[in-house]
């Protein structure tokens, strides 16, 4: 399986830590890109951010419209019908991302999976089942698509996790944030669960709250 193609932004002194982080349906690696500025991050963390593309492939609810996706979405409905296989292939080459970090020199237990919207799907499945335990699993306006039928890992059972959703999400509703957070809760996971006045965004306290969690975990 070849690797992602993916934007990589690196930091002015050598990576002791990775995020890996997935763009939404639609978007690709530049999206969020532009955030890395806004989280301040102090110098010595020395994070190599990558931000890989996804494949673009036909989406159902958009009338079969090729563009860029982790995965099909076939309904709209609260549950979101997905094509779970197609989701699952998309977290296997996440895994392949987090392995050419290990073979660079990054430590599993120093790599943060992220993801917005579809990527935070993807993120989901990838880091909670991954072999290795991982510094994080940062899950941004998202809904947890495989949370019925995901087997987990136990490498990853004390991974830290941080959700953020817009009450104002017309996208994603705030419904699916929740619902994810207390799936994880049953499945015994620690959340740090955080909600902002927004639409399918991000705005100014979320990326303060990602640079403070990111600290923390990559401290």
């Amino acid at each position: 399986m070849p690797l992602l193609p993916c934007i990589e932004k690196e930091p002015q002194t050598s990576a002791n830590a990775s995020v890996i982080w997935l763009h939404g349906l639609g978007a690709d690696g530049n999206d969020f890109a532009p955030i890395i500025p806004e989280l301040k991050l102090p110098l010595q963390m020395a994070v190599r951010f990558v931000f890989p593309n996804a494949p673009s492939i036909p989406i159902t609810i958009n009338g079969g419209y090729v563009m860029p996706a982790w995965y099909d979405i076939t309904e709209m409905d609260i549950e979101r019908k997905v094509d779970a296989g197609q989701l699952i292939e998309s977290a296997e080459k996440v895994r392949l991302l987090i392995d050419r970090e290990i073979d660079r020199g990054i430590a599993s237990d120093r790599i943060v999976l992220a993801g917005f919207s579809q990527g935070g799907a993807v993120a989901y499945q990838a880091a909670l089942t991954h072999m290795y335990p991982l510094a994080g699993l940062m899950c941004l306006s998202t809904y947890f698509a495989t949370k019925d039928t995901i087997t987990p890992n136990s490498a990853n059972k004390q991974i830290p996790i941080k959700i953020c959703h817009g009450t104002r999400d017309p996208m994603v509703s705030v419904q699916q944030g929740k619902l994810a957070h207390e799936r994880l809760v049953e499945m015994g996971y620690a959340v740090d669960y955080s909600e902002y006045p927004m639409e399918h965004a991000v705005c100014p306290q979320e990326i303060a709250d990602i640079s403070n969690w990111l600290q923390k975990v990559l401290s």
